[in-house]
């Protein structure tokens, strides 16, 4: 794998703010969802992303600015001198009092070296692309996710789950050599959008149309809301524009929910209303105010 601080084009002493900004920002440009069919793009998204899966785990980051792994997460040779050996071993075996080293047991030591590394070493990494609905990223969500070895498991989404984001699935990855531990599968969330809801932030806003009767007289009337259902109160004299605020009917977060954000729209009979017609033809408001005075010269 590309070094993964040229991969997001980020300095290796960029902090993870800086990371994770940088990254949201190129996953949004270079999502296959955006770019269908261009494979250069899905190259990039896939490059962008493990990098970012890398450089976001603290000790691979430790480990890789400390040189003891490549970029792949796969353990570097560390140099060891017979001078070095010598310190550690108790006998002095190479000890340099008469210039000459005993090397009787080197293959032995590095055979056991090499032995204990393919143990320990890990397995690699994986990903996988999962598309999800909007509402899910706002009420959570538990999803089937198909593994590498054509199993399944089950998937927690949690809510407020964002575009690009990554989940990773410990242990999920591919198998290592030997005895080591098997790498992650990284699940990298792609979001589709809903039909009337629109997300912002943990906010969540929607569009809801109201009759001219309604908005004059006022009135309860039904609103969807992400969890159900709910009866919403329009104000007497409400327009087009008024927003009403729900608490708590926002992304599900457990401490804090983010809120449902109601904008009224005011619409007309789609057909005639002689009726209506007659009676504004005739009606003659009191103060009535200038309602494009903010458009004079």
């Amino acid at each position: 794998m590309k070094d993964p601080y040229e991969a997001l084009g980020v300095a290796r002493t960029a902090p993870n703010e800086e990371i994770k900004k940088v990254y949201r920002r190129l996953a949004r440009k270079h999502h296959p969802d955006v770019n269908p069919g261009d494979k250069e793009a899905e190259a990039k998204f896939k490059e962008i992303s493990a990098a970012y899966d890398f450089l976001s785990d603290p000790e691979k980051r430790r480990r890789f600015d400390a040189g003891e792994i490549d970029a792949s997460g796969a353990e570097r040779p560390q140099q060891k001198y017979y001078r070095d050996f010598a310190a550690e071993d108790g006998d002095g075996r190479y000890a340099s009092g008469s210039g000459f080293a005993d090397f009787a047991d080197t293959d032995e030591l590095f055979a056991e070296l090499l032995g204990r590394r393919r143990r320990s070493a890990r397995g690699a990494d994986l990903q996988a692309q999962l598309a999800v609905d909007l509402l899910e990223t706002i009420t959570g969500a538990s999803r089937q996710l198909p593994l590498p070895d054509g199993s399944t498991i089950n998937l927690t989404i949690p809510p407020g789950v964002e575009d690009g984001q990554v989940l990773r699935l410990k242990g999920k990855g591919a198998a290592a050599p030997g005895e080591g531990s098997p790498g992650d599968l990284m699940a990298v969330i792609s979001i589709r959008p809903h039909r009337f809801f629109r997300r912002e932030g943990n906010d969540v806003r929607i569009d809801l149309p109201i009759t001219l009767k309604e908005a004059v007289l006022g009135a309860k009337v039904k609103a969807p809301t992400p969890s159900g259902v709910v009866v919403l109160t329009v104000p007497k004299g409400s327009t087009s524009g008024t927003v009403l605020r729900l608490k708590g009917k926002g992304v599900a977060l457990p401490k804090s929910p983010g809120d449902l954000l109601v904008t009224l729209k005011v619409a007309l009979p789609k057909e005639p209303d002689a009726e209506l017609e007659a009676f504004l033809a005739t009606w003659s408001p009191k103060g009535e105010e200038d309602v494009r005075k903010e458009f004079a010269p």
